[in-house]
């Protein structure tokens, strides 16, 4: 969460963080519980921010002997309001995914584990993290909690089935220090968003039957030398502004990349439920595929569904290799829907962005909504932005190892590349759109390490 480089242009500077956000706004706020001790974390000191101090009996009932800590992300939607109104939203929803992958990362460096504890309530988060208390928030911007998350290098089940009621007492009678700053002198309000969010935040439920359980399978071995590699591309980590529209992917690094979105390594145990986003392709410069449209399936059981919700004249022709020894007759969940040059397409359902056709490829999002708000509630309408960040990460990550760069796309046309798919209602939603490519830089700028130290 915290800083990866300094940007300048003459007189103007300003930081980039290892996590993306939407505009370099970064609504995102962050918070740690260890030992009891409340935290708020500082990017630009890299330092933790001391804010309550929680009864040790308290702590040592709920977390027992297991050793780690908690996390905990808030949101600003004003950080995002005041220039994108009303998308701010989804753009903080957008954000939190992408932290939710990125600390992910960071935890699987280190050999631990972090898992979301999806069953404490937004109320509860509030709670534990003093965001709840009026009083520090007076002139300011008020945050909303997102979630929650345990850190541990042990089997994260004792964290999962602690009761917060016993940290949330704690909290609300622990003596609290530090006040919010005010982020500017005025405000536009956007009703919406406060409806959204009133909408959206999560109550104590049970655990759904049949939810998928985390996979507790990380190492806790010695940080392994490829993680030094890995740093050094989580550091490195831009958003593009440009492509140059003429560099091409290989084919076999295009599909590795599709394969890093399947749910069986971090960050994907981060969360407990199963894919519920798609991905539909728009592929421009991809070496041994042919330009046009494509599907790529995260999940079984979506294959017959979209066929049967999408234009009839799709193809759906399975991209197996036939020049890769390594590649089997099985479905590897790529499918060309139609062959042509969709450059046009992408720029145009993208807000008329250059960038997201002049890449080797753009995308966009397709979530499962309608039937997972009815069947979970309107709160996991959250996650499936949480889902979507949580792509845009390994994506990005993906791109710099690569030796290329991406960007996401927050603005987007939704129902015309509803219509472009054939997908009608409300079962289906592009929810994010991403690019990548190979980057035009602006020579202009100076770059400097976020920290002193890293210089």
């Amino acid at each position: 969460m915290g800083l990866s480089a300094w940007k300048q242009f003459r007189s103007s500077r300003w930081a980039l963080r290892v996590n993306p956000s939407s505009g370099n706004l970064h609504p995102t706020e962050s918070y740690l519980i260890r030992d009891g001790r409340v935290f708020h974390y500082a990017p630009r000191e890299h330092a933790l921010e001391e804010r309550a101090v929680l009864r040790q009996e308290a702590w040592a009932a709920f977390a027992g002997s297991s050793p780690g800590f908690l996390v905990g992300l808030t949101s600003i939607h004003w950080r995002e309001a005041w220039k994108y109104g009303e998308r701010a939203f989804r753009y903080c929803q957008h954000d939190a995914g992408h932290a939710i992958a990125a600390l992910r990362f960071a935890a699987a460096l280190l050999g631990w584990r972090l898992t979301l504890l999806s069953e404490w309530s937004d109320d509860e988060i509030a709670a534990v993290f003093g965001v709840d208390r009026a009083e520090n928030f007076v002139g300011a911007e008020q945050e909303e909690p997102e979630c929650i998350a345990a850190v541990t290098p042990q089997d994260v089940q004792p964290w999962l089935d602690a009761d917060p009621a016993l940290l949330v007492e704690a909290a609300r009678a622990a003596e609290w220090k530090g006040r919010a700053n005010a982020l500017s002198p005025s405000r536009v309000d956007w009703p919406i968003i406060d409806q959204v969010a009133r909408a959206t935040r999560r109550v104590r439920v049970a655990r759904l039957p049949g939810s998928a359980e985390p996979a507790l399978q990380s190492s806790r071995n010695t940080l392994p030398d490829r993680a030094i590699r890995a740093r050094d591309i989580i550091i490195q980590r831009r958003s593009a502004v440009a492509f140059d529209a003429r560099s091409s992917l290989p084919r076999r690094t295009f599909t590795a990349m599709l394969a890093r979105t399947l749910p069986d390594a971090p960050p994907w145990d981060a969360i407990d439920w199963p894919p519920h986003v798609h991905l539909l392709i728009f592929v421009h410069r991809v070496e041994g595929l042919t330009p046009g449209v494509y599907a790529y399936l995260r999940g079984p059981g979506v294959l017959a569904e979209w066929r049967a919700a999408m234009r009839p004249e799709f193809l759906w022709e399975r991209m197996n290799d036939p020049n890769d020894p390594n590649d089997s007759n099985d479905s590897n969940g790529l499918y060309l829907l139609l062959p042509f040059n969709v450059t046009w397409v992408a720029n145009r359902v993208s807000c008329d962005q250059d960038i997201a056709a002049d890449g080797f490829f753009s995308l966009g999002m397709i979530a499962r909504l309608e039937s997972s708000l009815r069947e979970r509630g309107e709160w996991f309408y959250r996650r499936l932005f949480w889902e979507t960040g949580i792509l845009g990460q390994v994506l990005y990550l993906e791109a710099e190892a690569a030796g290329a760069r991406a960007t996401g796309i927050g603005c987007f046309y939704d129902d015309p590349v509803h219509e472009a798919a054939g997908l009608s209602g409300k079962e289906w939603q592009s929810l994010y759109h991403f690019s990548m490519g190979v980057p035009v830089d602006d020579g202009r700028l100076t770059t400097e390490p976020g920290y002193e130290w890293e210089k």
